[in-house]
């Protein structure tokens, strides 16, 4: 079967992205051989790749050189493993899966689970920080702040405390507390991405702004989605278990809004989120795909 466009920059960006982990993350000798395959397990065992994707979509729009964007999106792809092997702990959501896979702490053990993900998260900004991301210092202290700010307590950190405290609240979690812990656990990381590009072709401010919109719509989708797959997927399909939540008795919006009201928010949000990168014409088809790919996903 033929691969729709999306499909097939997808499948490409996923690609070069593997390969530059390889490169960036060594198999290393030593003491800290088990520390280096840990994060080479973490980074490199798949996954959608969608926030390294925005990276360098979004640079491209701007006419980026692909290796400088490739280093960014390599470097938002180890923030991201590094909040999935930490999710995956059994102080947080206990996971024994993770993209079909046993999560890292099960390949491994706990203690390597942790110091991997903190190697990966510091390693991004050791990315980013590099003279080969970009020539300008001011560019580079500017992507390391915007993907500080996403990580940390404001954004997929803070986050991820709110999840835990959703877990413990249940029904007392509202719709507005839910969107605001998931604009930062979820939507943080990706709007940092898709703005990341802009950051690096030194776009005006009314592209970030659009980029920023995109994302922030882009980002809330793909959580609803998530939300529905946790209630209506497949392990088979989706590579990790399914039916958490309502085991939990975690607040989500599939349990405030129901199935279908969920899904027609997830449509709204996909129909505002293609409507902020009109602006940038044809060039920005395959984000426009993407906003629809994220809510017909099955996994």
């Amino acid at each position: 079967m033929t691969q729709s466009p999306l499909g097939a920059a997808l499948s490409d960006a996923a690609a070069e992205i593997e390969k530059a982990l390889d490169r960036l993350l060594p198999p290393a000798t030593g003491p800290e051989a088990k520390l280096m395959e840990a994060m080479r397990y973490a980074s490199m065992s798949g996954g959608k790749r969608l926030r390294p994707f925005l990276v360098l979509e979004t640079a491209g729009l701007f006419d980026v050189k692909r290796g400088c964007a490739l280093r960014v999106a390599a470097a938002v792809e180890c923030v991201h493993c590094y909040s999935l092997v930490h999710d995956d702990l059994p102080a947080m959501d206990d996971d024994d899966l993770r993209r079909g896979k046993p999560t890292v702490h099960k390949a491994f053990d706990e203690a390597t689970a942790v110091l991997a993900g903190d190697a990966l998260l510091t390693y991004a900004f050791e990315l980013l920080s590099g003279a080969e991301t970009h020539d300008d210092p001011r560019v580079r202290l500017e992507l390391v702040s915007l993907l500080a700010q996403a990580s940390g307590p404001h954004g997929m950190v803070g986050g991820q405390m709110s999840d835990l405290a959703a877990e413990a609240a249940g029904d007392d979690f509202d719709l507005g507390a839910v969107t605001r812990m998931q604009k930062m656990k979820t939507g943080a990381l990706i709007q940092a991405a898709a703005e990341a590009g802009a950051v690096l072709g030194k776009a005006s401010h009314e592209a970030r702004t659009a980029l920023r919109g995109y994302a922030h719509d882009l980002g809330l989708a793909f959580q609803i989605a998530d939300d529905l797959l946790d209630v209506e997927g497949r392990v088979e399909d989706t590579g990790k278990a399914v039916a958490k939540d309502a085991a939990r008795g975690k607040a989500t919006f599939v349990s405030i809004l129901g199935v279908e009201r969920a899904r027609d928010q997830a449509e709204r949000l996909v129909d505002q989120a293609i409507h902020h990168v009109a602006p940038f014409g044809l060039r920005a088809d395959n984000l426009r795909a993407l906003a629809r790919y994220v809510i017909d996903r099955k996994s």
